[in-house]
């Protein structure tokens, strides 16, 4: 049986101990808003009826379109407006995300639309877009490799970018985990070679339609901006969400997926295993107890209302995007037809007390708590069995293509 939870890791709820329940007191408007915005609808909560396929593939698309139009405006006015650019960021880079880690992740299980020609064509023209590991390639390995059998063992993308780029192992602490990732967060260098594998995933064997796609987009971009001058717009605007940022969010999502088995687990197969490498991570805390009064009640609300706008809105918005705060879901039903309505979904399989066979839900509540829970689970590992040494003998996947998972 899999070991206990992390301190971080709690048993999902649907009682009013549940964070996300401490918000029904808040006006009725504001229920889908904090819904979406926390990754967690309220017991009872009825579905949205417009989140289909297409919706989230015009959202996604959407996006980058704003945040690009956003940051041309911003350097064309320049001075103060430049300030512009950090939201023209934050706008883009939720549409590379959400296309990269929804749609993208959608089409490699030919679950997009369910159609599988057009969904190679969708996962096709985004790894184009923005220099992933191609689709084919991508799509074969993330089933083979990142589920069934051997997901969370030396196989799985997930494991080995943790063992090799980002060069955490068992028996690290905590605290030497969090070092190493923030110091290659903020290394030109990491930042380079991330960027570098990334394009070297995508061009070795990708259709020649992937190809096409991006020396088309990439060559003409590039021509047409040096030519009138603007290439330097185009590396602010387009690259800095494109790489480093993009970068940064990919790393910070990895480290709060998917926790390590326990040593002392013997049995790695069957729902009650596969269940419990996989964590919900919702964004907010609960809401003030409505039993304060008077500045202590002002200060309260004051702090969770700062709290949730300056911590936890950025994070859901440009870090935990999409389907991310359910990907427990996900594992557990890849190929679901009702995947687009995934808040829902995952809440509606909670209340019916997880059918099937699986474990009960568990989940995390703030982007910290998540990533500690995963560091801790690693910490724990069994070292011979995750040893960084051993991983060329079951694998020849490049290192930083292992991130797209």
């Amino acid at each position: 049986m899999p070991s206990t939870p992390t301190a971080s890791v709690l048993l999902d709820r649907t009682d009013a101990t549940d964070p996300r329940e401490s918000m029904r007191a808040l006006p009725r408007f504001l229920q889908y808003p904090l819904t979406v915005f926390t990754g967690k609808p309220l017991v009872g909560q009825r579905a949205f009826r417009w989140w289909t396929p297409g919706y989230h593939l015009f959202q996604a698309v959407l996006a980058p379109v704003l945040g690009v139009a956003l940051g041309m405006a911003a350097w064309t006015l320049s001075g103060p407006w430049l300030l512009l650019l950090l939201p023209g960021w934050a706008i883009t880079l939720h549409g590379m995300r959400n296309l990269r880690m929804l749609i993208f992740h959608q089409c490699s299980h030919r679950n997009m639309f369910r159609r599988r020609r057009l969904d190679t064509v969708i996962g096709g023209a985004i790894a184009s877009l923005l220099i992933v590991q191609h689709f084919q390639r991508y799509s074969q390995e993330h089933v083979s490799d990142h589920h069934a059998v051997h997901h969370m063992t030396l196989r799985d993308p997930t494991v080995q970018a943790f063992l090799l780029t980002l060069d955490v192992h068992p028996g690290m602490t905590r605290a030497q985990m969090y070092r190493r990732v923030v110091r290659k967060l903020c290394s030109p260098l990491f930042h380079a070679e991330f960027a570098w594998g990334r394009m070297r995933s995508f061009w070795h064997g990708s259709m020649p339609g992937e190809k096409i796609t991006a020396l088309a987009l990439y060559g003409g971009t590039l021509t047409l901006t040096v030519a009138t001058g603007t290439w330097p717009a185009f590396l602010v605007i387009w690259c800095v969400p494109l790489f480093p940022l993009f970068q940064v969010s990919n790393v910070l999502r990895l480290c709060c997926k998917h926790t390590f088995p326990a040593p002392d687990v013997k049995v790695r197969r069957g729902k009650e295993y596969f269940g419990s490498l996989t964590n919900a991570v919702f964004l907010g805390e609960a809401a003030p107890s409505a039993d304060l009064r008077g500045p202590v009640r002002a200060k309260a609300w004051t702090r969770w209302l700062l709290r949730m706008t300056f911590v936890h809105a950025p994070i859901r918005f440009c870090v935990i995007t999409a389907d991310t705060p359910t990907h427990d879901y996900h594992h557990r039903y890849p190929s679901k037809k009702e995947w687009a309505n995934y808040l829902f979904t995952r809440q509606h399989d909670l209340e019916d007390g997880s059918p099937g066979g699986w474990p009960p839900y568990t989940s995390c509540w703030g982007l910290g708590n998540a990533i500690g829970a995963v560091f801790d689970s690693l910490s724990a590992a069994d070292p011979e069995e995750f040893d960084v040494r051993r991983i060329r003998e079951v694998s020849k996947r490049e290192l930083f293509a292992a991130f797209d998972d």
